[in-house]
């Protein structure tokens, strides 16, 4: 209840006059029964406009830390996220992560939608990187359709340093759903769980037309974080005399 009038009455109703968001594919979206929503990831509001624009509850896997923040930021934060129909995924593997996995497993299970990002993290820079494989899983245990999806122009919202997201339109495009029954009954080994994955992730290249990288975002961002720190420096050697410009022998 508390969803359908925040999408229909509260929040929707501004998100689309703020944002004119745009839709196409929406005939892709299975009306009912168990499906994976699988997009790409460049802003944390990619879990907002999927939801606004599909004609069904979509529930969302997200980041466990939007779970666990404390004070009043992290009540408020906690509640928005719920409130959104998404759940805590733990990333860092794992006991959590197959809790996580369990958790998608049950939403499907109840003939949900459930909504996930192969990437497991946001794009550090709009590009569009590796796949994890959890959502080959997904795909194997529960039979689910996967409809790929490329949100446009959330890369765009918010550059580095800016607080406030800029106001501009933003669009889904859902792709045609992707049938895996053909693995149904073969042994689940990582060369399946890879095919699978990048198959899914070379249709959602091909719906938002975004460069590919081979390599995990994650790993990227741990790469751009260890540069962005200060290099430590030697101290000076209280030995050496100090230089006023001129000669010693002067």
């Amino acid at each position: 209840m508390i969803y359908w009038f925040l999408k229909r009455v509260l929040a929707g109703p501004i998100l689309r006059i703020l944002f004119r968001p745009w839709v196409r594919g929406l005939d892709n979206l299975p009306s009912e029964g168990p499906a994976i929503i699988a997009g790409n990831h460049n802003h944390f509001m990619d879990s907002i406009f999927v939801p606004l624009l599909a004609p069904r509850p979509v529930v969302y896997l997200a980041k466990k830390d939007y779970f666990t923040g404390r004070g009043i930021k992290g009540a408020v934060t906690r509640w928005f996220f719920k409130l959104n129909n998404q759940l805590p995924m733990d990333r860092g593997g794992g006991s959590g992560s197959q809790a996580s996995l369990e958790s998608g497993l049950k939403v499907l299970r109840e003939g949900n939608s459930l909504g996930i990002y192969p990437e497991g993290t946001r794009s550090p820079d709009g590009k569009l990187y590796r796949g994890r494989t959890g959502i080959a899983r997904l795909v194997l245990e529960s039979g689910a359709p996967v409809v790929p999806v490329a949100i446009i122009g959330t890369d765009k919202l918010q550059p580095a340093g800016r607080l406030v997201p800029k106001l501009r339109r933003v669009g889904v495009v859902f792709g045609a759903p992707m049938d895996f029954s053909k693995y149904s009954g073969l042994p689940a080994d990582r060369f399946m769980l890879r095919s699978v994955t990048d198959e899914i992730m070379y249709e959602i290249m091909r719906l938002s037309g975004q460069e590919y990288v081979d390599t995990y975002a994650s790993t990227v961002k741990t790469k751009l974080l260890t540069s962005a720190k200060p290099k430590k420096t030697d101290p000076p050697n209280r030995d050496e005399p100090k230089s006023d410009g001129e000669s010693p022998s002067n």
